[in-house]
């Protein structure tokens, strides 16, 4: 690391210090290497809430230093952060971790979210989480908005005895919530490009009456939010009602952890499936929403899931 980088992060640090009366450990630099990776260097301002409960805000010194040698001083890096900490004590992630040890105040708040296995296992340790093949199905609590964006945060395995609950029926608690947070809904292509306001078909109402297809295209299956929508297929009742809709055990087709494809058994080779998969992961799903190359079946007469 360069002198001047160097010396940068170290007046930073002390500045900070000194500014937020923070006691040494709460400060510290972590290279990006270092355990876990990021993907750039960061100060980790550590503040202590309770007992075994953090808030940390972390700075890019990076991007910082290359503002402060293109002519921001000190002092007004130090205002700039000040101000982000001030917005952070005040915003409505910051007053729901300090709930985090009640279950009771939490539990509503509980959802799951899907990651793929091998590529995250770094970031599983300690969570809490089913695997369904390479699939994580992994419990969060949304933690709020936070500059006009959605917060969340991963459980980790020792808050279950910090709230003396049993990790089954926690986790099926955050099951029932994330179908009620965002509920299931199926999208019909012609649709969702000519209408913006298009907000899925409501096929879990027993009113539904429309026909799921059957042809090469499929059923595109994500929730009523479209964000980390391939977890619809893993929330309660949805496959078997899915299983009935379509007429029998179905192929699933995650191109992303926003949606699934819904193919019918009798109609689909999960031989090519599998190969219109590779093919959307290389050319349009982005990195960060990768979730899986396999293809999987669920077995309408047996409720299970296999994968290819």
């Amino acid at each position: 690391m360069e002198n001047g980088y160097e010396n940068f992060v170290d007046t930073l640090r002390q500045s900070l210090l000194k500014e937020t009366s923070y006691e040494e450990e709460m400060i510290c630099y972590k290279k990006a290497e270092e355990y876990p990776p990021t993907s750039g260097d960061r100060l980790l301002l550590k503040n202590r809430q309770k007992e075994g409960v953090y808030e940390v805000c972390a700075l890019y010194v990076r991007d910082l230093y290359d503002e402060f040698q293109n002519g921001w001083s000190m002092e007004n890096i130090i205002q700039e952060i000040m101000k982000r900490l001030d917005t952070l004590a005040r915003s409505e992630c910051f007053e729901k971790s300090k709930n985090l040890d009640s279950y009771e105040k939490v539990k509503g708040d509980l959802f799951i979210r899907l990651m793929n296995v091998v590529k995250y296992r770094d970031e599983l340790k300690n969570a809490i989480f089913r695997t369904v093949g390479d699939i994580a199905l992994v419990l969060y609590a949304r933690m709020g908005e936070l500059d006009g964006c959605s917060t969340s945060i991963k459980i980790k395995k020792h808050m279950l005895q910090k709230w003396e609950q049993d990790e089954q029926s926690v986790f099926n608690e955050a099951l029932l919530n994330t179908y009620f947070i965002s509920p299931p809904r199926i999208y019909c292509w012609e649709k969702l490009l000519y209408n913006l306001d298009y907000e899925g078909e409501n096929f879990m109402n027993l009113l539904f009456d429309m026909s799921l297809k059957k042809d090469a295209i499929g059923n595109c299956l994500s929730t009523s939010v479209r964000t980390n929508g391939a977890v619809a297929v893993f929330l309660p009742g949805v496959a078997q009602r899915l299983g009935k809709l379509i007429g029998g055990s179905f192929y699933m087709v995650f191109t992303s952890i926003h949606e699934v494809m819904i193919h019918s058994e009798d109609s689909a080779d999960p031989r090519k499936l599998k190969e219109v998969l590779a093919e959307t992961v290389e050319e349009t799903t982005p990195e960060e929403d990768f979730l899986t190359y396999y293809v999987y079946h669920y077995n309408a007469e047996t409720g299970q899931f296999s994968y290819y």
